[in-house]
């Protein structure tokens, strides 16, 4: 199982081993924010999923260029091809350009993917920066006659194309029952059917975000964006396509329209898309206002959370769902997510206090075969969790001396929970274990209140030494007396 992946490819609706088009080379492209506001949760999850991902293929060995866009233009309002511009709409009532937006929500956006541990991408290219390549794609594709230009926006004919091929494929929709259900919208009248979609959009007279083009002045669709950045990176045909569940339908869908008449062939091979997370079994997000941002989950600061919790808390609370399954936000599966996390780091964290022995007590290799078979199928991140945990109990079997592994076997043992724990999952020890989101102010808080314990216990004043460690003890922190000083943590 160690060279190969098993995928749930939604294209096909099967689990299928992943074949690369070129036996050392894959091209991943996973659809990024719109960047108008800060990330939420909604966010991290397709972020830490599509994480995963990369750093298993680059384990196997392969040489993985990773695109994931920013979408910075042409994303209206619900989704739509009328209405305003998302990030249009934020620089308007912030009185900033839109650039201006952009940039502070992608800044915002990588730095709280650095504290999440997700690596960055290969390219992250930016829609507003491919216009000439979208422009390109819509030529080619009313050169075929799969698109037509009404009052200087052009559109994709969604009909027209479902006479040759299957439009609905990715999602399983019916365009029957598109035709038989849909009506024309207000103010889309200019659209032949409700459901063809904007390459091009005519710009409004107040609309701030625009380019020349010969059919207008104007910006691009949404759904185009994508087709033509992967086609640029990744070539015109690519192997992974990754993203929400959200986006099945209709980006997802359109991309594969889009392309398959523009190149003559769907633009990826594996389609892969992550659940969603819910708050009380309603989807998490910004268009229903009921998403909590990364900082208010690192600060606890919003009135659904009863405590801050540590980006560490977060990405382990994601990593124990499947990425295919539904993920429900409560307070106490992020604090039992706490404890776990904190278990699973103590445990390794004995790892390099242990010492080899002349015999193996448990077998290395049978825990390594059942890791590498849990990741290998379709990522499946709780069952290797699952199987770290029992890592981490052979570990505290061998602190207590009931348990033994010779040097060989310990080294294997090391180098299998670096690679599971830190190389795949990404996971990684908070500083001073602290379970609200621990840092260096409060470590060093910690340390110095605990350094001035040693020295009153020195000048016999036990008095401040029993105060200092019984109002930390209050506060929740375990503390541990050495001889060689001490040992704290959280509760």
């Amino acid at each position: 199982m160690k060279n190969k992946l098993f995928i749930y490819n939604t294209l096909s609706r099967t689990k299928e081993e992943f074949q690369p088009i070129n036996p050392k080379h894959v091209g991943l492209y996973v659809c990024g924010p719109t960047v108008y506001g800060d990330p939420h949760l909604g966010h991290t999850r397709p972020a830490i999923t599509f994480d995963i991902l990369f750093r298993y293929l680059k384990h196997m060995d392969y040489k993985v260029r990773y695109v994931r866009n920013i979408t910075d233009v042409g994303h209206l309002e619900n989704d739509a091809d009328a209405g305003e511009d998302k990030i249009a709409k934020k620089a308007r009532l912030e009185e900033l350009e839109p650039m201006e937006v952009v940039q502070y929500y992608a800044d915002r956006y990588h730095q709280f993917m650095d504290e999440l541990n997700v690596l960055k991408p290969s390219i992250e290219p930016r829609a507003s920066g491919h216009i000439i390549e979208q422009l390109q794609i819509i030529e080619e594709i009313l050169n075929k006659g799969m698109a037509y230009e009404s009052n200087g926006s052009i559109y994709f004919d969604v009909e027209k194309y479902n006479q040759s091929h299957d439009y609905g494929k990715l999602s399983g929709r019916n365009i029957e029952d598109l035709l038989s259900t849909t009506r024309e919208l207000d103010g889309q009248s200019e659209k032949r059917n409700s459901f063809d979609f904007a390459l091009w959009k005519k710009a409004a007279p107040e609309h701030i975000m625009r380019w020349p083009s010969k059919y207008s002045e104007g910006f691009p669709g949404w759904h185009l964006e994508c087709s033509a950045m992967s086609a640029k990176y990744l070539g015109e045909e690519f192997d992974i396509h990754g993203g929400g569940m959200d986006l099945l339908f209709p980006h997802h869908e359109c991309e594969i329209a889009q392309s398959t008449v523009a190149h003559g062939h769907a633009p990826a091979r594996y389609w892969m898309h992550n659940n969603m997370i819910t708050i009380n079994g309603q989807k998490m997000g910004k268009s229903l206002g009921n998403f909590i941002t990364l900082e208010e989950f690192f600060t606890g600061s919003h009135d659904y959370l009863e405590q801050a919790y540590s980006p560490m808390t977060i990405r382990f609370f994601i990593l124990q769902a499947h990425y295919r399954s539904t993920l429900d936000f409560s307070n106490e599966a992020l604090q039992a997510a706490q404890k776990g996390m904190e278990r699973l780091m103590e445990g390794y964290s004995k790892l390099d206090k242990l010492i080899a022995g002349d015999a193996s007590t448990f077998d290395v290799n049978a825990l390594s075969d059942k890791c590498y078979a849990a990741i290998s199928d379709d990522l499946n991140s709780p069952i290797l969790i699952a199987n770290l945990f029992e890592a981490i109990k052979n570990i505290n079997n061998m602190v207590a001396g009931s348990a033994s592994l010779t040097q060989e076997d310990l080294n294997a043992f090391k180098q299998l929970l670096k690679v599971m724990i830190e190389d795949i999952l990404g996971l990684k020890a908070e500083t001073g274990n602290a379970s609200e989101g621990g840092n260096e102010l409060l470590e060093s808080t910690v340390n110095l209140l605990l350094n001035l314990r040693i020295e009153a216990k020195a000048n016999k004043d036990w008095a401040t030494a029993d105060k200092i460690r019984n109002e930390l003890q209050a506060l929740g922190f375990v503390i541990k007396d050495k001889k060689d000083g001490f040992e704290w943590e959280i509760k």
